[in-house]
């Protein structure tokens, strides 16, 4: 079905006006989250021309060496987010603390969670990378939040995106009423809605997983993924595809595209580690917008969304996508 032309302030000021589901502060963070991803986008179009690709020197809280653009993204959303009065705290994968609203500036009642920079392993051969982001609620009375204060379970998001910077530059968005699609025109420089209500097939015979792991997985997961790779003569009966991008924006949207199931699992390396993945700005706001489109997402034992986080960098195994592939999964973990 065709969708009429709605730039996304027109987008968030309906869900404002017209359904009460947001306030002027929510909106007002969110379009400068969406021009900042303008920006970011930009500095990974220009890539070698201005000297963004390599490696920055330096290593972030994980102990991952950063890219050039993982530091210039970082900063871009800081700066953009620190003085426009939304924000009380701001936190993100590459930094080891939170950062606070600097005292000169007005403070808000919102946090935000971001990964500045997701894929940025695939920068250099230029496929396509991404941000992701998560807003959550002050709790009330807090005047100077801390690293306790970011650590509420997914089911208390009020919006939650990512940015794809692909050929084409998108925002996927979700402020709890479906997930609305928004591709960037270049030429004015704005957002526009190009899908709405945006709904993950049930059924799907694409998969998305690091075979290279294989020879590390936990019994549930490699009995799932066996039964995908023996096709019509197996138990399930058809051919399924595999596709992996190594880039959880590209991968993700994908599945919210045209179905699928994405799988980052915990697995024997290391038992002491839950996943790979981190919990507050990867598998939470990709799980909120996964089940805003119909989908579902479980670490196979619990829905991501109700795991009550313990530490800002928590990790965590990550299934999600169209909801019978991830379903069954969940059951044979549960066996």
């Amino acid at each position: 079905m065709p969708v009429r032309p709605v730039s996304l302030t027109q987008y968030l000021v309906e869900k404002q006006r017209e359904k009460g589901l947001i306030p002027a502060e929510l909106r007002m963070l969110l379009e400068v989250i969406a021009r900042t991803c303008k920006r970011i986008g930009i500095a990974v179009s220009k890539g070698a021309l201005a000297d963004c690709l390599g490696e920055a020197g330096s290593s972030n809280v994980q102990g991952e060496s950063q890219k050039k653009l993982d530091v210039i993204a970082n900063e871009a959303l800081l700066e953009a987010n620190e003085w426009g009065g939304n924000l009380a705290a701001m936190a993100s994968e590459e930094m080891d603390h939170p950062y606070p609203i600097p005292n000169r500036y007005p403070k808000g009642e919102f946090l935000l969670l971001y990964d500045p920079l997701d894929g940025s392993s695939n920068i250099d051969v230029n496929v396509s990378v991404g941000t992701i982001f998560s807003v959550l609620r002050l709790p009330e009375g807090v005047k100077d939040p801390d690293e306790t204060h970011f650590l509420q379970p997914g089911i208390r998001q009020v919006a939650a995106g990512y940015a794809v910077f692909g050929p084409s530059t998108l925002l996927v968005l979700t402020v709890g009423d479906g997930v609305a699609c928004f591709t960037l025109d270049r030429e004015p420089g704005a957002w526009m809605l190009t899908a709405d209500r945006m709904r993950i097939p049930q059924s799907t015979r694409e998969f998305a997983i690091n075979a290279s792991n294989a020879r590390h997985w936990e019994a549930p997961v490699k009995r799932y993924i066996d039964e995908l790779l023996a096709g019509k003569d197996g138990p399930r009966g058809v051919d399924f595809n595999m596709r992996w991008v190594a880039s959880m924006v590209a991968d993700v949207h994908r599945i919210m595209t045209r179905g699928g199931i994405f799988l980052y699992p915990r697995d024997n390396r290391d038992p002491s580690k839950p996943g790979k993945l981190r919990l507050l700005y990867e598998a939470n706001p990709m799980s909120f917008l996964v089940e805003q489109a119909g989908g579902a997402a479980t670490n196979g034992l619990q829905r991501i969304m109700e795991i009550v986080p313990s530490s800002l960098h928590q990790r965590v195994a990550v299934i999600l996508g169209s909801k019978e592939e991830v379903e069954r999964v969940a059951g044979y973990h549960s066996q």
